[in-house]
């Protein structure tokens, strides 16, 4: 099973882009706004002679790492923080039910407000959703703490630290990984749409420009590369995630699957 699953997902790919090349070539789609995979790749590679891409796509990864970093810590924190105390998670559940399902996309006419055209304006937005993903995981994770394992652990005189490293941390862990996975992703797709939008540097801002010149090839093969960051991104933090998990029993079961 384990060596079936990267072969399906090869063919699909390669079903993908013969599917496309062969729309494209037959006219049952205009060339002129959906060119050939081939002539797409041959852009991509072409792309990656230029500096302009590496320094777009830098500016992505940038925009991305730092919104998702201020993204987790801060829900980690806040989440913590409110989850161990019964009066606070009662205390703010409305406010974070009402705020949760607002769209990031919904703020960027705020975040314009507040930092104009800029990398701090795209980072409002890219740390918003994100944010509220991992949140949300850390306070089932605590929730999810056996209430008779922290009788127990109390009986035995064990402190606040430790209680939360060897009762809370191994419970919550998989909640907080698997928002983390979550938020990764979603922070990838609003860093792009904010690029797009606010115009700060990076590869949306490219695709758009792109898409103005008109460049149809160009704005194609920037999308290849949005696509192939988010596999990545995936893939890596799914790979993560088993190895910090390599304990828990979804994992060693995956692993046996």
């Amino acid at each position: 099973m384990r060596t079936i699953r990267p072969v399906l997902g090869v063919l699909g790919v390669l079903g993908f882009m013969v599917t496309w090349e062969v729309v494209a070539r037959t006219g049952v789609v205009d060339p002129k706004y959906v060119p050939p995979f081939t002539t797409t790749a041959a852009r991509l590679v072409a792309e990656l002679g230029e500096p302009k891409f590496w320094s777009a796509l830098g500016d992505t990864l940038l925009t991305w790492a730092l919104g998702l970093a201020i993204a987790t810590v801060a829900a980690i924190v806040l989440g913590a923080v409110v989850g161990l105390v019964p009066f606070l998670r009662r205390a703010t559940h409305t406010t974070v039910e009402f705020l949760r399902p607002i769209p990031s996309v919904a703020i960027i006419p705020l975040a314009i407000l507040l930092a104009g055209l800029s990398r701090e304006a795209a980072l409002v937005v890219v740390v918003y959703a994100p944010f509220w993903q991992v949140f949300i995981q850390v306070l089932y994770g605590i929730a999810d703490v056996d209430t008779v394992a922290q009788d127990t652990a109390r009986s035995f005189g064990l402190k606040r630290r430790q209680r939360l490293r060897h009762l809370v941390l191994p419970t919550a862990l998989p909640y907080v990984i698997t928002g983390f996975r979550l938020a990764a992703s979603i922070a990838l797709v609003l860093t792009i749409t904010a690029e797009l939008i606010i115009k700060n540097p990076g590869l949306g801002r490219q695709i758009d420009l792109y898409r103005s010149a008109p460049d149809v090839p160009g704005l194609y093969a920037l999308v290849l590369v949005t696509g192939l960051l988010g596999l990545v991104v995936n893939l890596g933090t799914r790979y993560a995630e088993r190895r910090l998990l390599h304990w828990h029993p979804s994992v060693r079961k995956e692993g046996v699957q």
